[in-house]
């Protein structure tokens, strides 16, 4: 199975960018695991937040084939701890998913066209975190992921 991370624009940070980089490759040693940028769209008094969401969505929406699993990383998906994460993970893959996609939207959230074509959605915490310091923690977990089901000694329960 094919991982792939979809984001809204770049990242400003370069401490992020050195996480995500960092856990993309502890995660390719367990499978193929990309990260891919879409251009973020700027809002504005003349540019509302529902254009950019449809920017965005279109954006985002060309990355995704009809073949592929798409999983949003939203405030009102499942909500699962670490383990549980990694029991989620190991069902997909035995699944015969080819392309495991998950998406990180901008501020401004998804589009409808996006929920609409989701498969599933997917929570990291009750908490609110920028779109662009949760790409360090999904890459983070799903490392953690791996780990657990390599009984490796990474995660500590």
């Amino acid at each position: 199975m094919t991982i792939e991370l979809i984001v809204v624009g770049k990242t400003d940070s370069p401490h992020v960018e050195a996480l995500v980089t960092d856990y993309q490759k502890r995660v390719n040693r367990y499978a193929k695991f990309t990260v891919v940028a879409v251009p973020d769209a700027r809002a504005s008094k003349s540019t509302p937040a529902d254009a950019v969401r449809r920017a965005e969505a279109a954006s985002i929406l060309r990355q995704v084939k009809p073949s592929d699993h798409l999983v949003l990383l939203d405030e009102k998906g499942g909500q699962p701890g670490s383990v549980e994460f990694a029991q989620w993970m190991q069902k997909r893959m035995n699944s015969g998913i080819r392309k495991l996609v998950f998406v990180i939207g901008g501020p401004y959230g998804f589009d409808k066209t996006v929920y609409d074509r989701a498969d599933e959605g997917l929570s990291l915490s009750k908490m609110t975190f920028s779109h662009q310091i949760v790409r360090a923690i999904f890459a983070e977990q799903l490392y953690r992921a791996f780990t657990i089901l390599g009984n490796e000694p990474y995660h500590h329960e």
